[in-house]
């Protein structure tokens, strides 16, 4: 395996903090940078491709050693202390960060199970909401989560972070396209009889609770200001709602607390059969 040293600045280094902290470069290299004990466990474990190891040969664990010697890599950089610690930017600087190759956004991929229930979240604009998406997703066993429109960058390191290891275990898939999402959701309809499209709403519509979520189901979540676009609800067989009580100064829910009670109830429904 090829290893470069790296003992200042350079153009290697210059790109590891582009793809750490520069949107447009990631997509250029398809690449990504991820640092964490979880996270790099659930990537190899879920077969993402690793580019390439970063870290200190000076101060490594026994489990950092096998990572290295026992994933394919492609080419290993190893830095000085300094350049990692300024790298990784944690206040306890983490020893082994990868280079990641993106994977491709294509609905066709995921393999769905008998009684999909899938969460689509409208244009996410802010990186612990998405990370805690991801991981509620993955806790309660959706088959994926879609991401509309414009929206907070999925490979941001805060996401990552924040999705505890889950980001690597649940698909998730970016749309840009509209069109795109309306013909996948009518081969649903096709695929799956009794499939409905539930959006959800900060307002008093049906109560999550009194619908019935057994059969396979796409729920829809609305950004964090705006809410679900109005497209997306007229589009969708209900509108439903978390009833809250009378008497409550809060109007609403934060969106990821509110789609984890929303996926409980799936489960919880489901359960019951």
């Amino acid at each position: 395996m090829k290893t470069i040293s790296v003992r200042n600045k350079n153009n290697d280094y210059q790109k590891f903090e582009v793809l750490k902290h520069n949107r447009n470069k990631r997509y250029k290299y398809n690449q990504f940078i991820v640092e964490g004990v979880r996270s790099l466990n659930e990537a190899v474990k879920n077969n993402w491709k690793i580019i390439s190891f970063i870290y200190d040969k000076n101060n490594l664990s026994g489990w950092a050693k096998r990572m290295i010697e026992t994933v394919k890599t492609e080419v290993n950089y190893t830095l000085t202390a300094q350049l990692l610690r300024e790298l990784s930017g944690k206040e306890d600087t983490s020893e082994l960060l990868a280079i990641i190759e993106m994977r491709e956004d294509r609905l066709e991929n995921v393999t769905l199970s008998q009684n999909p229930f899938i969460i689509l979240f409208d244009r996410p604009s802010n990186k612990g909401n998405l990370g805690t998406m991801i991981r509620s997703c993955d806790a309660l066993g959706a088959d994926m989560l879609i991401i509309t429109g414009h929206a907070v960058d999925l490979y941001e390191p805060d996401v990552i972070i924040s999705a505890m290891g889950s980001f690597f275990n649940l698909p998730v898939i970016r749309i840009i396209n509209n069109e795109d999402l309306y013909k996948f959701i009518e081969g649903l309809r096709i695929e799956y009889p009794g499939f409905k499209l539930i959006g959800t709403t900060a307002h008093k519509e049906k109560p999550i609770c009194h619908e019935d979520l057994k059969k396979p189901v796409m729920l829809m979540i609305g950004n964090e200001t705006m809410g679900l676009n109005k497209a997306f609800k007229e589009y969708c067989d209900v509108l439903c709602t978390i009833p809250m009580a009378e008497d409550s100064y809060a109007s609403s829910f934060n969106v990821s607390c509110a789609a984890s009670i929303m996926m409980y109830e799936i489960i919880r429904q489901r359960m019951e059969q």
